[in-house]
């Protein structure tokens, strides 16, 4: 398996754990990421403010150097937000016919064009759907017995475009979960908003979302996502979270591929699990309680 990589500016900062890990786990299962040339920023939420079609050309020129290559596969992003400005070009090129001649304009000015010819993928989309839980569970060497994890999959990566899981009861992590002996833990916040950027304009209403999604993993061991703003958001306000609610409310919260990684036997500096702001001890003298097992490899060849 092979794939186009754009990794996008958060996994160059603050979620540069997320790209570590996911370059980690896909490497170890032989699958090949070709990161983009010159990549450059989609226009996160900024660009759409500004200028509507400066919020499609900044994603579609990043569509059109996957296409100049003369590699022809599709284009794997594990953060959500790129995921979502990047998906979102075909479908507006679709529904406005002038749309495409208007961004082209601006590419040919770079040398470049877009054609359509380049199909964007979410990280969790190729793991559920090309690599499977059982290729997963071929490679680890060390099973999560006994972590009751709680899926989290915020509100971008499948939102507005549902393309590979149901948006309101999303279950595409389950499996990898249990393909690495854990416990998927069973709430109902799966699917719900982290407050996402009202974190600096309203933040009593983030706060609000976050505080009950906490609550809500109480009797879990960690949460795991797939998205760099839930991932911060759910990180960087557990003690605000707990004061307003006057419970205790501290989880750790990994990124699934670090997740992956730990089962996979990966070391943690690999997984630069020293990035996570939200590790608990708990979880890491439970993790450290786990003894080695066959890998599903080790276990055929027997």
């Amino acid at each position: 398996m092979k794939y186009h990589y754009y990794p996008g500016c958060s996994l160059e900062g603050t979620a540069m754990e997320y790209d570590a890990s996911t370059r980690a786990v896909m490497k170890a299962m032989s699958v090949e990421l070709m990161e983009l040339e010159d990549w450059t920023c989609c226009g996160a939420s900024a660009a759409d403010t500004v200028s509507y079609l400066l919020s499609i050309v900044l994603p579609a020129r990043n569509l059109a150097l996957a296409e100049a290559t003369k590699d022809k596969a599709d284009l794997l992003v594990p953060c959500s937000a790129c995921y979502l400005n990047l998906r979102r070009v075909e479908d507006h090129i679709k529904r406005d016919e002038h749309l495409k001649e208007k961004v082209n304009t601006v590419l040919n000015e770079d040398g470049l064009g877009y054609h359509g010819g380049i199909k964007v993928r979410h990280l969790l989309d190729v793991l559920a759907s090309d690599v499977g839980h059982a290729m997963v569970n071929d490679h680890v060497a060390r099973e999560l017995k006994g972590l009751r994890v709680a899926p989290y999959y915020g509100c971008q990566a499948l939102r507005p475009y549902a393309d590979f899981d149901d948006a309101e009861q999303p279950r595409s992590m389950e499996p990898l979960i249990e393909a690495l002996g854990a416990e998927v833990y069973p709430w109902p916040m799966g699917a719900k908003c982290c407050g996402a950027g009202l974190m600096t304009t309203k933040k009593e209403v983030a706060m609000d979302a976050v505080t009950a999604i906490l609550a809500h993993a109480r009797g879990a061991d960690c949460i795991v996502t797939v998205c760099p703003m839930c991932q911060m958001n759910l990180e960087s306000f557990q003690k605000k979270a707990c004061q307003m609610s006057g419970e205790a409310l501290e989880i750790s919260i990994l990124y699934l591929p670090q997740l992956m990684g730990l089962a996979f036997g990966l070391p943690q500096g690999a997984l630069k699990l020293d990035k996570n702001m939200a590790f608990t001890d708990s979880l890491r003298e439970k993790l450290q309680s786990l003894p080695a097992t066959s890998t599903g490899r080790e276990k055929a060849a027997a």
